[in-house]
């Protein structure tokens, strides 16, 4: 049996209601594969981390992005809830800021403005991008403590998994809809 993105992505939504119910782990899929050398290419799996080697307390909940493995979990204070998302990071190292931060505002149908050295880097860009299907945001934008910082949806799905951003961590929209949800203003944040 050969899994598609569709009939894997629907097994993962069957299975989600047992999943996400519990405290997140490592998780591997395999299917048989005739040639065995792209292995390595179909199998997805989370190292398994847990919330006491990063945060003294869950106060207001505590999001952990890291760049590396492009995955951003979730713990919420009473650590009820733990979630795993697939995430897009910075395109290099440079973009890539690291350290301790906390969401400082939650925008529901954001708007998109480029930064000064994205405008540098490329003046073609639009100035202004509102709500919509054409806005590098999606559909929810967390901004961090940092200027110009953010974990946020994005339209264009391809990102995610990639180093593909200017500095943010992008997650799908339906991701960041849930997390934007569960998170608070003051949830600690650190980038890894």
């Amino acid at each position: 049996m050969t899994l598609s993105r569709r009939s894997f992505t629907a097994l993962g939504v069957a299975a989600a209601g047992t999943a996400l119910a519990t405290p997140a782990i490592a998780q591997t899929t395999e299917a048989p594969i005739a040639d065995p050398t792209r292995l390595r290419r179909r199998i997805s799996g989370f190292t398994p981390v847990e919330w006491q080697d990063y945060f003294e307390t869950l106060s207001k909940g505590a999001i952990l992005c890291d760049t590396v493995s492009r995955v951003v979990y979730y713990w919420s204070e009473g650590e009820t809830v733990t979630r795993i998302y697939p995430s897009s990071v910075p395109l290099t190292d440079e973009l890539t800021r690291r350290g301790r931060t906390e969401v400082t505002l939650k925008r529901d149908a954001p708007e998109w403005r480029p930064t000064p050295s994205m405008l540098k880097r490329n003046p073609e860009l639009p100035t202004y991008v509102g709500p919509g299907p054409q806005n590098p945001l999606g559909t929810r934008a967390l901004n961090l403590s940092w200027q110009y910082y953010r974990i946020h949806g994005t339209n264009d799905v391809r990102k995610i998994g990639r180093r593909s951003s200017n500095g943010c961590i992008g997650l799908f929209n339906e991701h960041i809809e849930e997390l934007f949800e569960m998170a608070e203003i003051g949830t600690q944040v650190i980038l890894i």
